[in-house]
């Protein structure tokens, strides 16, 4: 038999802190770009994410950035990996 040891890849996005009012959690604006299929635009389309801060880090206008993990609640199933930039104060 062959062995597997091949790791899954942990999906990672960046986006911005628009909430930081829950405990240990802030919710990361993300932001995309998809081409139209007929008229060939690009159009901004943005998901909001419920993201795990342990340390209560992260404050409203910080990129951040995000990896995914095994659900934590209902909602909450990506966890804050890095501060990228501080939102100026």
């Amino acid at each position: 038999m062959t062995d597997n040891n091949t790791e899954k890849a942990v999906r990672t996005v960046e986006g911005r802190v628009v909430s930081n009012k829950m405990d240990k959690t802030v919710t990361v604006l993300v932001e995309r770009q998809v081409k139209h299929a007929l008229y060939g635009k690009y159009i901004r389309r943005s998901t909001k994410l419920h993201a795990h801060d342990a340390d209560n880090a992260c404050n409203e206008g910080d990129i951040v950035r995000v990896s995914e993990i095994a659900p934590m609640s209902k909602t909450k199933n990506w966890r804050v990996v890095q501060i990228v930039t501080r939102a100026a104060e």
